[in-house]
């Protein structure tokens, strides 16, 4: 599956946003305030934004909730239905546009959108490429008993099942290694 450099940033940026959700109660959101959206929004490169409110951080942690259902949907038709309702509410308009250094390519945000439709519009139409392409299994959520992280499974085969094969795997691989020479020590 070819995936373009602008579709490969909104992928990253809609695993980075559904991650910044509290797992559980005792887990801090990691959009707590304003600033810490105008951040991400940095940090992610996202254009066309202008002054950040706590109505954007309402709306962005609304579609934050839509977008982590597409990464727990059961099937293709599941998450293309939670995907057309994010796409079609964001007003998309696609565009294309040739800026800060990148050629040519697609935004799908109407001018002058707020930043929660912004994410809808072009990190939503980056999930149904997915979809459309018959790889809507590859949006993943970690495997590991004390992480549930959204990933993008771009593996060649499709069998990737840590969010961070560093972290996670690695853990969980050193964990069945100390189990299985505690097994053997008898």
């Amino acid at each position: 599956m070819l995936i373009t450099h602008d579709t490969r940033c909104a992928l990253d940026t809609v695993v980075d946003l559904v991650n910044t959700a509290p797992e559980d109660d005792a887990t801090p959101d990691g959009l707590p305030d304003v600033a810490a959206l105008e951040a991400f929004v940095r940090d992610h490169k996202v254009s066309e934004v202008g002054t950040l409110t706590e109505f954007d951080l309402a709306g962005v942690r609304k579609i934050r909730a839509r977008f982590a259902a597409v990464f727990a949907a059961p099937d293709a038709r599941s998450a293309a239905t939670m995907i057309n309702e994010l796409i079609a509410a964001a007003g998309t308009t696609p565009r294309l546009t040739d800026h800060d250094g990148y050629d040519w390519h697609v935004h799908y945000f109407a001018p002058g959108a707020s930043v929660a439709d912004h994410l809808a519009a072009d990190c939503g139409m980056a999930l149904a490429f997915f979809v459309v392409a018959g790889e809507q299994e590859r949006l993943r959520r970690c495997e590991a008993p004390d992480c549930r992280h959204a990933f993008v499974d771009l593996s060649r085969n499709r069998s990737r099942r840590y969010c961070d094969s560093r972290t996670c795997g690695n853990r969980l691989h050193v964990a069945a290694y100390r189990a299985r020479r505690k097994e053997a020590a008898g």
